[in-house]
């Protein structure tokens, strides 16, 4: 399902909206969101226009864990002395056959 989501602002508490599409209607679904925002441009009390999905195709549950007691990612080389990435510009070496 995809879901769009907007405040409208009338008196002093704004009141929660949204409307629902099909998972296969990406394209309405961003349709509509850009029409409630030309509305808001055009002075109407709207804010806060977003849209969201929870699409079935997805791969894996959505959201952030902590990573696995092997995971050995490190943001500085081990070696400083490694080159590292591809070689590039005039001391490149030339393409092996």
């Amino acid at each position: 399902m995809i879901a769009v989501f907007w405040l409208e602002h009338a008196g002093e508490q704004p009141l929660a909206r949204s409307e629902c599409f099909p998972s296969d209607q990406l394209s309405e679904a961003l349709r509509f969101a850009e029409q409630l925002r030309a509305r808001r441009n055009a002075g109407e009390p709207l804010s806060h226009v977003t849209i969201q999905s929870e699409l079935p195709q997805n791969v894996g549950a959505a959201g952030v864990a902590d990573a696995p007691a092997d995971y050995a990612h490190y943001k500085r080389r081990i070696d400083p002395a490694i080159k590292l990435g591809r070689p590039s510009g005039p001391d490149r070496e030339p393409d092996q056959p």
